[in-house]
């Protein structure tokens, strides 16, 4: 249960403000079909944190535990630093494409998490907890708890949240747990 909850806040706080977030404001204007798009984030998000994911455990299968502990601190740290980078706005091509809503979705959503902070922090998650499902379960919650609000309120929402504290929140977060691998305390 640990795996699920600390994936899905970790993920939930990194995916604020991120450029996917965004993104899924755009596609919601774009298209004015909020469950085509929540469906299609859900989609790319579960297809992308698996693969995050699966690379993670495979990592920490093959790999020796002290060299394994030290790239989880590194991973954890360096993603703390990122989330204190803020995010380019996410680009879509001119036109939305002959795939509708939730192929658009699926495509731009699972492009734009190709090496982001929450894919690098879904892979990291998944060689600490050694459990796939739990840790992508978790992420994908996250992101939807995330995105979906942006997707149904709009970017009156998305404006009153303080992003630059979240982002340090996120940090912090991040930030400990990197320090705690590093200094070999089980969080599990």
């Amino acid at each position: 249960m640990e795996a699920f909850l600390v994936s899905c806040g970790a993920v939930a706080l990194a995916e604020l403000g991120d450029k996917t977030q965004l993104l899924a404001l755009v596609l919601a204007a774009r298209f004015r079909a909020p469950a085509a798009v929540i469906f299609g984030i859900l989609t790319a998000t579960l297809a992308n944190h698996l693969l995050a994911g699966a690379v993670g455990t495979l990592l920490a299968a093959y790999m020796k535990p002290l060299v394994m502990r030290w790239i989880l601190a590194a991973s954890f740290i360096a993603t703390a630093l990122w989330m204190l980078i803020p995010d380019k706005d996410a680009a879509l091509a001119a036109k939305p494409a002959r795939l509708g809503a939730y192929g658009t979705t699926v495509i731009t959503f699972f492009l734009a998490e190709m090496g982001d902070k929450t894919q690098i922090a879904t892979a990291a998650l998944a060689a600490k907890y050694h459990l796939l499902i739990p840790v992508v379960a978790g992420t994908a919650l996250g992101m939807m708890v995330a995105d979906v609000p942006v997707v149904l309120l709009g970017e009156a929402a998305a404006r009153r949240i303080p992003l630059k504290l979240v982002h340090r929140i996120a940090a912090c977060a991040f930030f400990v747990l990197g320090v705690l691998v590093a200094l070999g305390v089980r969080t599990s």
